[in-house]
């Protein structure tokens, strides 16, 4: 029996092999914040996915919160992430930019000139950590200061700044853009009112303030590159980086996936954190968790919109929920790192090689690109 996960995809035109899509995985693997040979080869590797998302790609210093991480605002970034798409798509893989502006969760060390983080508000993201320069000098994980609070005029800067990363990618060969607005970072620090107690027009009062930063981003991006090639990552009930759970929750992330649909971007990646809970959430009628039952909700929302589902997805479940319609494609993180013939191992059902958590982040070619293909005993 043939398996829906295997089957290819229009995604907005471009055409899928499969409907696995490779997660984005930070490995701060650039000295030189540029994407070079080694980074070509990593993507290269994993190309059989029927779409590659890379790494968060800060779209300026500002937006950096971890040493070595390739960015995407200068010639050179520009120059060294072509290597990498050229190579992807020697290989008939499909490539989208993940751009990131970190906010609070960074560190003046990683900062131009020793400068403060910005944020949404002044609010500290409690027992975060960034991947800065300890006291000694030496690289390490830092804890984030207080951030500083943007003011309202410098934020069409930040906005523009996303448009231009969007038309670098485009430059460098990426085949579009997925725009990091998940895991704690700067839009979830606008959208979150727990954390933003701004009082202007960006506030996290009314919800089409809540929503104004993170839409005006989107618009952006679409005017400089299309909707077909911009995509979004959001993950509701997440926790991390001190980003409390609040009760607005479903009413912003419904009302995001309905400007969305309206403007029809490539897809939203919605990446499940509700491991990362405290206490219980709310069940509905059906059984399904708040989360579960949130993700059917923004589904309806997006009728030219394809879904995809990251977090804790294994052949079965992922089969089942693009079976039920519930997603469209099912994106895979961490066993990446360690099987880069992952397709092929969920479609044999191979076992999978466990990766080595010590070379996670950092370093050289072991534990980046060293895994090999899967190899019967």
């Amino acid at each position: 029996m043939s398996s829906p996960l295997f089957e290819s995809f229009n995604l907005s035109g471009i055409p899928l092999c499969n409907r696995v899509v490779m997660a984005p995985l930070t490995r701060a693997r650039a000295p030189r914040d540029i994407a070079d040979e080694r980074t070509a080869l990593y993507y290269a590797q994993r190309a059989t996915a029927g779409l590659i998302v890379s790494e968060g790609t800060p779209i300026s210093r500002e937006g950096q919160g971890y040493l070595f991480n390739p960015g995407i605002y200068t010639a050179e970034q520009i120059e060294g992430w072509r290597l990498t798409t050229q190579s992807v798509h020697a290989v008939g893989g499909r490539m989208f930019a993940q751009l990131w502006h970190v906010g609070r969760v960074s560190h003046p060390t990683i900062q131009h000139d020793g400068q403060l983080p910005v944020s949404a508000s002044s609010r500290r993201a409690v027992g975060a950590q960034a991947f800065g320069h300890d006291e000694t000098g030496q690289p390490g994980l830092v804890e984030p200061p207080a951030p500083r609070q943007l003011a309202t005029d410098e934020i069409p800067r930040i906005v523009g700044e996303f448009a231009q990363a969007a038309a670098n990618a485009i430059e460098a060969g990426f085949d579009g853009v997925e725009i990091h607005g998940a895991n704690g970072y700067l839009f979830e620090q606008f959208m979150n009112p727990l954390v933003n107690d701004r009082t202007d027009a960006y506030s996290a009062g009314a919800l089409q303030d809540r929503l104004r930063f993170t839409l005006e981003v989107i618009d952006a991006v679409v005017a400089r590159i299309g909707a077909q090639r911009t995509g979004i990552r959001i993950s509701p009930y997440g926790q991390l980086f001190d980003m409390p759970l609040h009760p607005q929750i479903d009413e912003t992330y419904t009302a995001l996936a309905h400007e969305i649909g309206i403007r029809k971007l490539a897809y939203v990646h919605v990446m499940d954190q509700s491991g990362f809970k405290v206490g219980q959430k709310t069940v509905d009628a059906a059984g399904d968790s708040g989360f579960n039952a949130l993700l059917r909700q923004i589904k309806r929302q997006l009728p030219h919109t394809a879904l995809i589902l990251a977090g804790g997805l294994d052949r079965a479940g992922a089969e089942s929920l693009i079976a039920e319609g519930v997603i469209d494609l099912a994106a895979f993180g961490a066993s990446y790192i360690s099987n880069p013939d992952l397709v092929a191992r969920l479609q044999n059902d191979w076992p999978l090689t466990p990766p080595d958590r010590a070379t996670f982040y950092g370093g050289g070619a072991a534990g980046y690109i060293d895994y090999g293909p899967y190899k019967a005993a």
